[in-house]
């Protein structure tokens, strides 16, 4: 049950990237100028008849994010209390402390009249807590506490992980690519950057740009940082196919990435091509965010045998027993939990 609330979470918060992307994309950021009300109202009595044009938008945005952080409180307790691995309940204090930080800055960025810098920290956490979020699913599903045995239902046996250095520093580089690349794309955002170039796949007719200004050089990087990160996830899904074919807990999100990577180019394209497109350019968001868990996801599993064996462990306990005639000992097997180990 605690890994498949982590997923409600999860899905939670893409539903929260969609939403903020979409008070980006309809400039509705000040559509609600006050901050914790809306229009003098406490934020969860205001009126629906209200919620009109971008006030949808942004109040639309505060209610789901206060739904997401009220499912962080439960999800961090809910570990705390469930979970035997202690770095793991701290994890889930952290992702708290994060999403709580996450409203602030959020509320920041509408008493300050929407500064440049704090609502490009305002979309660079909503990453951060995004991936704190999959990984939390991820380190509470079944098959990372069995640490991807071959066989269902075993004993976490580090000989059944993958080992490989050269794939968890590709892994673990292209991860931090895709999100310096995020944190571009989210500094072209606020600073109004998304049309500087207003052609593609030219800038301005030419390959590279015949002038120059500050925001032609934001859009140029996101375009360049793009290049960059299609090649490394090229890259690093390439090796997995060719090294670790056998290992689907690898091989489905390195395919996963590819396709995810050819659609936000699209999407990306697509954005400039029609003059920034509301949905296309809040999907291009989505899905970027999409790209950098999936890369986590990777990377996280590339690292499973670092880990050590889960904190409760099944071992074979054998006792004797009677059978139902009470005149003959049997041989009988009882599963018992073994805490030596800790994750």
């Amino acid at each position: 049950m605690l890994h498949r609330f982590s997923k409600v979470v999860v899905a939670s918060t893409v539903l929260l990237i969609l939403a903020g992307s979409l008070v980006t994309s309809h400039d509705a950021g000040l559509s609600v100028p006050d901050w914790p009300t809306t229009y003098g109202w406490n934020m969860f009595t205001f009126p629906p008849s209200m919620w009109v044009a971008n006030i949808f938008y942004e109040h639309g945005h505060r209610l789901i994010a206060s739904t997401v952080g009220f499912l962080t409180i439960i999800l961090a307790i809910w570990l705390w209390l469930a979970d035997p691995r202690p770095w793991l309940r701290w994890f889930g204090v952290a992702a708290l402390g994060a999403v709580i930080a996450q409203g602030l800055l959020g509320g920041l960025t509408v008493l300050f009249f929407l500064p440049a810098a704090v609502s490009t920290a305002h979309a660079g956490l909503a990453e951060v807590f995004f991936c704190m979020t999959v990984a939390i699913a991820l380190f509470t599903s079944p098959r990372w506490i069995a640490g991807y045995g071959t066989a269902k239902a075993v004993p976490y046996d580090a000989a059944r992980a993958v080992d490989d250095v050269t794939l968890r520093r590709l892994a673990t580089a292209t991860t931090a690519l895709i999100f310096l690349q995020m944190l571009i794309g989210a500094a072209m955002r606020h600073t109004g950057a998304g049309l500087a170039i207003p052609d593609f796949p030219w800038m301005f007719g030419h390959v590279v740009p015949d002038h120059w200004n500050g925001r032609i050089a934001v859009h140029f990087t996101h375009r360049v940082g793009a290049l960059i990160v299609t090649l490394g996830i090229v890259t690093l899904s390439a090796y997995v196919w060719s090294h670790h074919r056998g290992r689907r807990e690898l091989t489905r999100p390195a395919t996963l990435i590819v396709a995810l990577v050819a659609t936000q180019v699209t999407l990306g394209a697509l954005t400039v091509l029609t003059r920034r497109d509301v949905w296309i350019n809040s999907l291009h968001v989505v899905c970027g965010a999409l790209v950098l868990t999936t890369s986590l996801v990777l990377t996280l599993r590339s690292w499973r045998a670092k880990f050590a064996p889960a904190e409760v462990r099944l071992k074979p306990d054998a006792t004797r027993t009677r059978d139902v005639v009470g005149n003959a000992s049997v041989r009988g097997v009882r599963l018992q939990a073994d805490r030596r180990g800790q994750a």
